[in-house]
């Protein structure tokens, strides 16, 4: 294998661009050349294709976003358009392809897999919903944003003595209200894996106030609800005044932290390993601190959960 191709789909997450630095640099380093292709799969079957050395990718360690751009694309839904997104793989001298995404961009891997393009799937993603890894590229940098949001609304909470929303990211997964909400010291979090008890909600917003807390922190995943009807109903149960945050994108852009340069460095030198050993269909993921990879289609056949564990402590940490 002498060329192969890198490509960034669905949402943006800080380390993706730390990834594509990664698969460039190793892949010199086994004298392989990397064509990047924008904006995705749509980038794909418009022939969008950009050769990178180890200088296009000089400086981009620490930028958010990412430099290849991302796109969505109805057209590769559709056999057609699958079509001819192989044909102008195939044209480009491309004999294989790192896609760096969340389940969509695999499913889409998958597809060209099975046409006789070898691939492999990194997990990029702040929702951290991908089975098969411990951790996906861009959680840890969202999970920090919200903490530092919440340490200052914090601020402003108690100072007016109120009861204060925050609406994280998440429409199916809690992950990172979960470890945002921990490490906040959220008196609530709701998410989606588990159903909402107002009254419990009330009662900690209560015991809190009975033993002199100037103020409360709640904070929800967006798969819950709107947060400002979790405002109202909190408010008809306590006639207590509450104040919403919708942190919305901000979780997404930004600086990656050291865990997430760290991690996309690991996980898109080993994908490009795994492609010049003839592997196809793979992600690469990392379990206890171990690089691993697994089969695309298996991963997307399962459901990653939240640790039982951890939302048993944030229950007992809001005591």
């Amino acid at each position: 294998m002498r060329t192969i191709g890198v490509l960034t789909s669905g949402g943006d997450a800080p380390g993706m661009n730390a990834a594509i630095r990664a698969v460039v640099r190793q892949a010199a380093a086994l004298n392989m050349e990397v064509i990047g292709i924008a904006r995705g799969y749509a980038g794909l079957i418009q022939g969008d294709f950009r050769r990178l050395n180890t200088g296009a990718v000089a400086d981009i360690i620490h930028r958010g976003g990412t430099i290849l751009l991302t796109a969505r694309s109805e057209e590769f839904r559709t056999e057609a358009g699958r079509a001819i997104a192989l044909d102008n793989l195939r044209r480009e001298g491309i004999e294989g392809l790192v896609v760096i995404g969340g389940d969509g961009s695999f499913h889409g891997a998958v597809h060209l897999a099975k046409k006789g393009m070898p691939t492999v799937g990194i997990p990029g993603t702040i929702d951290n919903d991908i089975a098969g890894t411990d951790y996906t590229i861009g959680f840890d940098t969202a999970v920090n944003t919200a903490v530092e949001a919440i340490n200052r609304i914090r601020d402003t909470a108690t100072s007016h003595e109120r009861i204060f929303i925050i609406e994280v990211m998440g429409r199916h997964s809690g992950q990172i209200a979960l470890a945002a909400g921990i490490a906040g010291g959220a008196e609530s979090i709701l998410i989606p894996e588990y159903p909402v008890d107002y009254d419990q909600v009330v009662e900690r917003i209560e015991r809190g106030r009975h033993r002199g807390k100037l103020h409360s922190i709640i904070v929800v995943a967006e798969g819950v609800g709107s947060a400002l009807e979790v405002s109202r109903e909190i408010g008809k149960r306590t006639k207590l005044e509450s104040r919403v945050t919708i942190l919305g994108h901000i979780q997404r852009g930004g600086a990656p932290t050291a865990f997430d340069c760290l991690l996309a460095s690991r996980l898109g030198a080993h994908a490009v390993k795994l492609l010049a050993s003839g592997a196809s269909s793979r992600m690469v993921g990392i379990a206890a601190n171990e690089l691993v990879d697994r089969d695309l289609e298996t991963i997307l056949q399962e459901k990653k959960t939240i640790d039982p564990d951890l939302y048993r402590l944030a229950e007992v940490l809001a005591l």
